[in-house]
């Protein structure tokens, strides 16, 4: 037996060897540069406890949060014309999709729930910008009248949560028509005497803004949020002049009375409990830990943010 190359020479090799780290351990800020450990980044939601920029959040993982224990209902969206335009440009419209769902693990920019916030039952819908910049395409629009028509259904307020690049240049006129619709999703809402809460999220422009995100009962912004219909680079080159500091963010709008509140991340869940009572003029939630919802109540446990998984459809 030669120990040298049987024994010294592995152990050697196992003290120098680089061992294999994931690549999702570390999360560098956007807005300071800071490295945040992958636990203390979602143990505080998502914002730098550093500068205190809050990064984007998937639906799944608002849902988790927002919802009593995790707890919510998937609400079912109809399906519209997978490539009505027969859209190219630097690929297919139907690649292109098949991309934004295999790289995000969902099937479009906008997820739809139901379920209860301090005991309080809501649908919810929330779109999502890693998905083809959370655009505004035809099943968006699909999915804000399915919401509203299940919050009818059940007579509960909708709460929405924007972030999005603008309508989707690949569904072109039809994508623009998803404005006047979900108007109308709105206007049914109102007939009705329901709630309609919009919360605005980094970022939120284009024609997302000028319908159905700018038409709630009351609009809440995350902090630095960028709300527009068109971006401050595109104003400036065509007024030629130098934009205000801050211009379209979330506390520039609240100053000129476009908004109602900026409230940041971790007071959001209960501002929106008090707003939702309040609204529907009930008495203020019972404040701490709740008891799971009764097991009468259609609602499965929502995955884990970093899961794939798919809740039961509504």
């Amino acid at each position: 037996m030669n120990w040298i190359s049987n024994y010294v020479r592995p152990k050697i090799n196992s003290l120098f060897s680089r061992r294999e780290m994931p690549e999702n351990l570390w999360t560098k800020c956007p807005e300071c540069g800071t490295m945040l450990f992958h636990r203390e980044l979602t143990d505080n939601l998502n914002v730098c406890t550093t500068c205190d920029h809050h990064m984007a959040l998937t639906p799944r993982e608002r849902f988790a949060d927002l919802f009593d224990n995790g707890i919510y209902t998937e609400v079912a969206v109809p399906e519209p014309l997978v490539d009505p335009l027969h859209f190219r440009d630097q690929k297919r419209y139907p690649d292109r999709m098949k991309a934004a769902q295999k790289a995000v693990g969902e099937a479009e920019a906008m997820l739809v729930a139901e379920g209860e916030i301090g005991r309080t039952p809501i649908v919810a819908a929330c779109q999502d910008f890693t998905f083809m910049g959370g655009s505004m395409g035809m099943y968006v629009g699909n999915a804000i009248i399915a919401a509203a028509e299940r919050a009818i259904a059940l007579q509960r307020p909708l709460i929405l949560f924007s972030a999005a690049g603008g309508a989707r240049m690949q569904e072109g006129i039809l994508s623009l028509m998803q404005m006047p619709r979900s108007t109308i999703a709105v206007e049914m809402l109102r007939e009705a005497g329901l709630p309609y809460i919009v919360v605005l999220t980094h970022p939120t422009t284009g024609g997302v803004t000028a319908s159905y995100a700018m038409l709630g009962d009351i609009h809440i912004a995350e902090p630095n949020a960028l709300i527009c219909f068109a971006g401050p680079r595109v104003i400036e080159q065509t007024i030629r002049e130098k934009l205000p500091e801050g211009f379209q963010r979330a506390e520039y709008l609240l100053e000129h009375g476009m908004l109602d509140r900026v409230t940041h991340r971790k007071d959001l869940r209960g501002e929106l409990i008090t707003l939702t009572r309040m609204m529907l003029k009930l008495p203020p939630a019972i404040q701490g830990e709740l008891p799971p919802p009764a097991p009468a109540a259609a609602a499965i446990e929502a995955p884990k943010p970093k899961g794939k998984g798919k809740g039961a459809a509504a």
